[in-house]
């Protein structure tokens, strides 16, 4: 029997004893989630929201002087001479 099954194959794919490959499934997508109902979740309030902005603004202020500090440091360590060169 397995004789057979070599040579069945063998002749489909013209290779002696490859295996055909299985067919592949389908992939199924899933539907997408609704959105939450507005009552669900958490829900902050005006003061956490003025907490949260505020901490965003702080971040952003801190992460942009700390670019502007990485920005002036490499001017600094460059030096004058980088001025200096033939046009």
């Amino acid at each position: 029997m397995a004789d057979k099954r070599k040579a069945s194959t063998a002749s489909k794919t013209g290779k002696p004893g490859a295996a055909s490959k299985p067919a592949r499934a389908s992939k199924s997508v899933a539907a997408p989630r609704p959105a939450p109902a507005p009552e669900e979740g958490v829900v902050l309030t005006e003061a956490q929201k003025r907490r949260r902005r505020s901490r965003s603004v702080a971040i952003a202020t801190v992460l942009g002087a700390l670019c502007l500090l990485f920005y002036i440091v490499t001017i600094v360590k460059l030096g004058p001479a980088v001025l200096v060169r033939p046009l």
